[in-house]
């Protein structure tokens, strides 16, 4: 499982994901974004440099959240993914989708 600690600057929130990201705590994670979407954040950063695995359940919630950013004139980042994850998130092309960064202050410069 993981524990999620969010940080929030006007309206950049920054989600590190600690841990896995999995079909047991991916609901409190969607909720947790979402209840910051409603407060007024626009730019989400999501830091996976402790998270060592996603399943598909944990891609799915990126992708709905991605969509419902996008929807209310937003961006998602994300950044810190391992080679593995890397790697899964190119097989399943979802790199096409979310922007991907090497580090936390690469995913920050210029956003």
């Amino acid at each position: 499982m993981a524990a999620f600690t969010i940080e929030r600057d006007g309206d950049l929130l920054t989600v590190a994901v600690d841990g896995q990201l999995v079909v047991g705590n991916r609901g409190e994670f969607k909720q947790l974004v979402f209840d910051e979407l409603e407060a007024g954040a626009r730019r989400v950063l999501i830091d996976f440099s402790s998270t060592g695995y996603i399943d598909s359940s944990g891609l799915g919630a990126l992708v709905s959240l991605g969509k419902r950013i996008r929807e209310q004139g937003g961006t998602m980042r994300l950044a810190g993914l391992n080679d593995d994850l890397r790697t899964l998130f190119e097989l399943t092309r979802l790199d096409t989708l979310f922007q991907l960064f090497e580090s936390r202050a690469d995913a920050l410069a210029g956003f």
